[in-house]
This record gives structure tokens, C-alpha cells and sequence, in this order.
């Protein structure tokens, strides 16, 4: 309890939170259990699948589909962390998840959902490179620099996740155990603090405002160029066939970053438990699940290779 009822409880103390998750009507379990269930397969079968056809087709050994199987790796990490913990509590009836679990959920969140941007980030450069300098892409976009790249994300991603985790920590006591969403978002978490968060939120919202605002603005960097190199092509068929090759990319950035941002943002300016959950599942569940099938329907090189496959 907060300081002011009872005597402030050490975060020691409070060994779990519960997450009201998304409906508390009964009824409505099976039903929740079933879409979610189905949802993650969906999302983690299109993503290995993905993988799979890279892998095993060498015309597809090039960067941008190197950097395509990380994104596929890193969407199955982000729907992994939250749907199955939530089908368990489904099942089992019981959303408790202990302080430990909390934090460890939230880390693995924020680490693959930075993972993503940071990749999209660095698709957007290599289609950049491809389509504003053809001549020099297979010198650019050398192996060695696919590697960095890649590598970079993942550091980026993990500090940003630390620097999440270890603000969390600082908190002493909370106001109430109960998250009205089902995963634990750190937002809320500092919501549900009793001590002054005002520092803290100034730094979270900054290191979010950091890791967002660079790949952000790296992805708007590259597409101005890329739009503006596209305009310049004088012929119809050569624009629709440059445009062609980062329609799917641009689709995926579109739908990541839109929930995401408005989420994010939503749930500081415009505290709403409903919306907050109904953003938190369109950019944590429906995101992973529909990369997949946007670049293997808008992609004739993934679906030849998916033929062959098959």
C-alpha cells in the first residue's frame, strides 16, 4: 500500500501482480483461447516459414532477405512472449504472474519489439542503397556489413530493454498489483507506483522517445531519397517496378509503427484500460502475424521460392 494508508511495502515484498487481461466474461475464454491460439500458430508457422524458404533457395541468399529472416526471427520472440502466458492463464484460470516473471516478460518484450524497428530500419537502408545507387549495392551491402548491421540491432535493442528494466527497479512500493492489460507493460507499471515517477518517467519516455525517433526517422531519411529517385525515372513501368520492390517493407512499417505509437503514446496522454489493450494486441500479436503474408503475397521471389519449395 501507499504511504499515507498503510506503511509503504518494500518491492521485495510484492512477489506478483495480476493481469486482468483482455475480457473477464466467461463465456468468452474458450472463444479468446481459441482466436489467440490460432493467431500465434498462424504467426509463428508464416515466420518459419519464411525463414525455411530463405534458407533453402540460394537465389534468395542477398541482404534484404538475410535481414528478412531476422525480422522473422525477432516477430516470433515478440508474439512468443506474450500469447502463450496468456493462453496458460486462460486455461488455468489464473492470471497471477509472480514479480520476477513480470520483469523478465517485459525485458524479452521490449527487446524484440525494438529489434524490429531497429531491422526495419536497416531494410529501409538497404533498399535505399538498391535503388538510389544499383551499381554500388553489392559493394555496399557487403556481407560483413549485413553482420554489423543485424549485430548493432540486437545491442541497441538490449539496452534499450536494460535501461527499461532497470528504471522499473528504482520503483519501492505500488498502489495496486492489478495491470489492466495481459503482459506487463512498463508504462503501467510505473502508473501503478506509489513513489514519485515523475523522474522516472521523464527518462522512459525519453529512452522510448530515442529508440522510436532514430529508426523513425533513418526509415523516413531513406524513403525521401527513395521517392524522390523514383520521381525522377521517366518511364511509368521503371517507377512501378522501384516502388514495387519496398511496397511490402513500407506496408510493415506502416502497421508496426502506427499501433505502436499509438499505444505508446495513448497510454500517457490518453489513459484508456480498453484502448490500451486493443493497441497492445494489434502491434504484440496481429503485426507478427501479418509480416509473413505481406511480403510473401506483394513478393514474386518469395512466392517462385515457395512453389519450389513446395
Amino acid at each position: 500500500r501507499c504511504p499515507g494508508y498503510i506503511e509503504p511495502q518494500n518491492l521485495t515484498r510484492v512477489s506478483e501482480f495480476f493481469l486482468l487481461g483482455l475480457s473477464d466474461e466467461l463465456e468468452l475464454q474458450p472463444l479468446l483461447l481459441g482466436l489467440f491460439l490460432s493467431m500465434y500458430l498462424v504467426a509463428v508457422w508464416g515466420n518459419m516459414l519464411i525463414i525455411l524458404t530463405v534458407s533453402s533457395d540460394s537465389h534468395l541468399h542477398t541482404p534484404m532477405y538475410f535481414f528478412l529472416c531476422n525480422l522473422s526471427l525477432a516477430d516470433i520472440g515478440f508474439i512468443s512472449t506474450t500469447v502463450p502466458k496468456m493462453a496458460v492463464g486462460i486455461l488455468t484460470h489464473n492470471r497471477v504472474i509472480s514479480y520476477g516473471g513480470c520483469l523478465t516478460q517485459m525485458s524479452f518484450l521490449i527487446l524484440f519489439g525494438c529489434m524490429d524497428g531497429m531491422l526495419l530500419t536497416v531494410m529501409a537502408y538497404d533498399r535505399f542503397v538498391a535503388i538510389c545507387h544499383p551499381l554500388h549495392y553489392s559493394a555496399v551491402m557487403n556481407p560483413r556489413l549485413c553482420y554489423f548491421l543485424v549485430l548493432m540491432s540486437f545491442f541497441i535493442s538490449l539496452l534499450d530493454s536494460q535501461l527499461h528494466t532497470l528504471i522499473v527497479l528504482q520503483l519501492t512500493c505500488f498502489k495496486d498489483v492489478n495491470m489492466s492489460n495481459f503482459f506487463c507493460d512498463p508504462s503501467q507499471l510505473l502508473h501503478l507506483a506509489c513513489s514519485d515517477t515523475f523522474t522516472n518517467n521523464i527518462v522512459m519516455y525519453f529512452v522510448g522517445a530515442i529508440s522510436g525517433f532514430l529508426p523513425i526517422s533513418g526509415i523516413f531519411c531513406s524513403y525521401y531519397k527513395i521517392v524522390s529517385s523514383i520521381l525522377r525515372v521517366p518511364s511509368i513501368g521503371g517507377k512501378y517496378k522501384a516502388f514495387s520492390t519496398c511496397g511490402s517493407h513500407l506496408s510493415v512499417v506502416c502497421l508496426f509503427y502506427g499501433t505502436a505509437i499509438g499505444s505508446y503514446l495513448g497510454s500517457a496522454l490518453l489513459p484508456s484500460p480498453r484502448k490500451d489493450v486493443v493497441a497492445s494486441v494489434m502491434y504484440t500479436v496481429v503485426t507478427p502475424m501479418l509480416n509473413p503474408f505481406i511480403y510473401s503475397l506483394r513478393n514474386r521471389d518469395i512466392k517462385s521460392a515457395l512453389w519450389r519449395l513446395y
